[in-house]
């Protein structure tokens, strides 16, 4: 079986985006050199670095889109809210007790991610 072991996004300010991903995590990263950067966030590593190849804003930010979990989605939502992330949609199905509540944020390259609640939270019922 595969595992997904790492998600990196490519860059031309790395710095500013560990940074901003660092306000968003609410840790430092595990690692910080030579221009990369690495949280780990479950079992998935997100790297950041410079690529010769990214300048400006992402063109599409929908296309690869990630999702950062937590059953304390109200709260989150609004310290990462308070960090200056550019709020691309605001927090819905939290109110109507949805289990799908989610929101989706832009980092300072233009890339989303989203904040989710567990899919298997409606389990734990």
């Amino acid at each position: 079986m595969l595992n997904l072991n790492s998600i990196m996004v490519g860059t031309s300010q790395p710095k500013v985006l560990a940074e901003f991903y660092e306000k968003v995590l609410g840790k430092k990263p595990e690692y910080a050199e030579e221009g990369w950067f690495g949280f780990q966030i479950g079992t998935c590593m997100l790297s950041i670095g410079e690529h010769s190849e990214v300048n400006g804003s992402a063109k599409e930010p929908q296309r690869l889109i990630l999702n950062i979990e937590t059953k304390e989605i109200k709260d989150e939502y609004e310290r990462i809210k308070a960090t200056g992330a550019t709020v691309i949609k605001e927090l819905y199905g939290f109110e109507e007790g949805d289990d799908a509540s989610i929101a989706t944020f832009a980092d300072p390259d233009g890339n989303y991610f989203q904040l989710m609640v567990p899919w298997d939270q409606g389990e734990e019922k």
